[in-house]
């Protein structure tokens, strides 16, 4: 249930600052606006002011703005509040104010989220130096060592880790070329992301084995526990266990589930002395339990009112640029279609990010609005940004096309879109585990 309520308020807020744009838009350069919709057909309850019906639909996927004279075939008497009797420019600012709203969105949102404070990975905004390689990784098969300093991948200089998860995480199964730099040598390498999941909602990103050189350390560790007659102490640094490196929190507790009354060397960091204590996790139910918090390094963001503003601004801007850099991915196919999310997984992800807390939630809706604004901005027929572009062939020829030919144009967006939405349905629909067992072409 709270997969649904969360998906619906993401869906519905988004929706409706998507068409409120077009909306206030409409009214300003006098187009008598029909209807107000949020969600599809059949309507399930609506009410009328002035000549405008607002309505809610039973589909909550969508919601639509309904002009006057909107489209060549609707009845035109000729009036001037008629979307097809405005100008090209006026024409436009309805149309692109709504990808617009979706942005200054996302803005405000990332805003809101910054402002209230966040914990970050100390290692993010660092340079990736390799401080880990995972054993048996395709990062170990194409000899890259801890100690590298990568530069690029696929000839994009990264230049924190937060750069290199990213372009790597966005590649899984293609393959990539790895630039680092090793005693003052330059040194690339072909590497083949294997694909790992995340979450929940079972989001492929592409895993290369390459770990920054970080470990989790114990915020508590209750008296009386496993852990605790072990002798580890809250502050330890868990820096391996049975000599294999231990990078984020989530590794020491994969290794403590599956120690169940087993004995493991754990090697810690104490007082800035390497030690190594021999721990036994207890048994609850099948898992191995230790009775401790590992929490991975990080540290503390408060910025003012002004610095939020300039740091959303700043992080909208870069996750646009990844945003453009995935649909240019897309098309050459250096990016898998494998990335691309529908409803099911916006409403797994939704979920998930209400049962961290509502700032979770808010953040997922900035990065969502986001990608909406952006691709609705896209010069593909039946997006906004496909009408804008097909105004703007038409001012250049300084004639209005066709019926026939803007039907063409809009069959193609249509047919293009349905690929889109095929593809998108498909993935979701493997990334729910009883579905993806109906389909025995996939091997993992």
């Amino acid at each position: 249930m709270t997969t649904i309520l969360a998906f619906i308020f993401v869906l519905g807020v988004l929706v409706f600052v998507h068409e409120l744009g077009h909306f206030l838009a409409a009214k300003r350069v006098g187009i008598r606006v029909l209807k107000f919709q949020l969600g599809f057909n059949p309507t399930i309850l609506s009410f009328r002011r002035g000549d405008t019906e607002y309505g809610i639909g039973a589909l909550p996927l969508g919601g639509y703005v309904k002009m006057a004279g909107e489209s060549p075939e609707d009845p035109r008497t000729g009036r001037d509040d008629e979307f097809l009797s405005k100008t090209k420019w006026q024409r436009f600012q309805v149309l692109i104010m709504g990808p617009v709203m979706n942005l200054l969105l996302a803005f405000v949102l990332t805003a809101v989220v910054l402002y209230r404070g966040a914990e970050v990975a100390v290692y993010d905004d660092q340079p990736p130096v390799v401080g880990v390689v995972a054993a048996g990784s395709p990062a170990e098969r194409a000899e890259i060592k801890p100690g590298d300093r990568i530069v690029a991948v696929n000839d994009r200089p990264v230049k924190t880790w937060e750069d290199f998860f990213v372009a790597v995480g966005s590649k899984p199964d293609r393959e990539i070329t790895i630039e680092f730099l090793r005693d003052g040598r330059s040194i690339a390498r072909k590497v083949t992301p294997a694909t790992a999941l995340a979450g929940q909602s079972r989001i492929e990103y592409g895993y290369v084995g390459v770990l920054p050189d970080a470990h989790p350390r114990l915020l508590q560790v209750f008296p009386g526990d496993a852990g605790d007659r072990s002798g580890l102490k809250t502050g330890d640094v868990i820096v391996a266990v049975d000599g294999q490196p231990i990078t984020f929190a989530s590794h020491f507790r994969d290794a403590i589930t599956k120690h169940p009354e087993q004995a493991m060397n754990v090697t810690i960091l104490r007082n800035g002395t390497l030690q190594t204590l021999a721990v036994t996790p207890g048994k609850k139910g099948q898992n191995g339990y230790l009775g401790v918090m590992p929490a991975d390094e990080t540290r503390s963001i408060n910025p003012t009112v002004v610095q939020a503003l300039g740091m959303s601004l700043q992080r909208n801007l870069q996750n646009a640029g990844l945003i453009f850099q995935t649909v240019w991915g897309l098309i050459t196919r250096e990016t898998s279609p494998k990335q691309l999310m529908g409803p099911v997984a916006i409403a797994q992800l939704s979920g998930e990010s209400a049962q961290i807390g509502f700032i979770a939630l808010l953040s997922l809706m900035a990065m969502i609005s986001l990608n909406l604004g952006l691709i609705n901005l896209l010069p593909i027929p039946i997006l906004d940004g496909g009408h804008i572009f097909i105004m703007a062939l038409e001012g250049i020829a300084r004639r209005d096309f066709s019926m026939r030919v803007k039907e063409k144009m809009l069959l193609a967006g249509f047919v293009l879109l349905m690929m889109l939405m095929v593809t998108v349905i498909y993935n979701d629909l493997t990334r729910i585990t009883w579905i993806e067992r109906l389909m025995p072409w996939r091997v993992r």
